[in-house]
């Protein structure tokens, strides 16, 4: 059934006239599905190509471990100028929730890809950034983690 120009009914992306006498529009996913083929993000990105769709891969990954990076609170320092340093860490807050919702976005294309280097991406990210595990903070949301070794890295 085509809906408001989406077709959840699973059909092609051909563009032949469908029974409405109109053309049929791309089709949109609507349960997960492996494959280099559709939408994420933008239409027409990453398309068919295997190329493109790793480079999706790459950008979803990145954007994933940034959201983590920009959680870490290690970007402002709060001794210094109290009214600039509040600014400053609310435009930090606005771009990372910016991002996360652009990688939730990315999610809603429904490809088992996307999710798996979405999810890798913030694990690698907590990692690094916010684990004590390898040098970082050790804050969660702004709340110091479990105290103990900094461990193998």
């Amino acid at each position: 059934m085509d809906i408001e120009g989406h077709d959840h009914g699973g059909s092609s992306s051909s563009s032949s006239s469908s029974s409405m006498g109109g053309p049929k529009k791309a089709m949109t996913h609507m349960t997960f599905y492996w494959g280099s083929d559709g939408y994420v993000l933008f239409k027409g990105w990453p398309g068919e190509r295997v190329g493109m769709y790793v480079l999706a891969l790459i950008v979803v990954f990145v954007a994933s471990a940034i959201v983590e990076w920009l959680a870490s609170n290690r970007l402002v320092r709060t001794e210094s100028n109290r009214v600039g340093a509040r600014l400053a860490r609310t435009v930090v807050h606005a771009v990372r929730v910016g991002l996360a919702y652009m990688v939730m976005l990315a999610l809603m294309s429904f490809n088992v890809g996307v999710v798996i280097v979405a999810i890798a991406g913030h694990a690698v990210g907590f990692l690094v950034f916010r684990s004590r595990a390898c040098g970082g903070s050790g804050r969660v949301n702004g709340v110091k983690a479990v105290e103990g070794h900094d461990g193998p890295c």
